[in-house]
């Protein structure tokens, strides 16, 4: 027997659209933070020093090799896979609060940012992305002659 993710709210939130984007469910994390074909959304810190920027994600549980990163178009995307324990024989689940399946989270980036330059650590279940910061092109200023 294959144990199923059952979500109530999720029969609510589809009886409630589109007035549950509103409502914002604190149990699924918000459904705007899932992206399309993602199963939940890790939650995202966000932070901006002179330098640059600073985005810590956490994934716990997750291993390093199971989450990709991606740069394109000045979008940031963040995706992977928690795999569920497969269930044993002669034991048996009581609660199962935690998420599994694919997970996505995209962030876009400003024009100032330094793309070649962006370093991610993972430790502890804990995902840091430093992204640096350019300094801001200045618009050129063109004096045209009139004849």
């Amino acid at each position: 027997m294959k144990l199923a993710k059952w979500d109530p709210f999720r029969e609510m939130e589809a009886m409630l659209d589109p007035n549950s984007r509103s409502l914002d469910w604190p149990f699924r994390g918000g459904r705007d933070l899932i992206t399309k074909g993602a199963d939940w959304a890790p939650r995202a810190d966000i932070s901006e020093t002179d330098e640059g920027f600073d985005i810590k994600v956490e994934v716990p549980g997750i291993k390093r090799e199971d989450v990709k990163i991606n740069l394109e178009n000045h979008v940031l995307s963040i995706s992977g896979e928690n795999k569920q324990e497969k269930e044993e024989k002669g034991k048996k689940f009581h609660r199962i609060e935690r998420y599994y399946g694919r997970f996505s989270r995209s962030f876009s980036l400003p024009e100032n940012v330094d793309e070649e330059k962006i370093e991610a650590v993972f430790n502890d279940g804990l995902l840091n992305l430093t992204i640096p910061k350019t300094e801001v092109k200045k618009p050129k200023a063109i004096e045209i002659k009139v004849k």
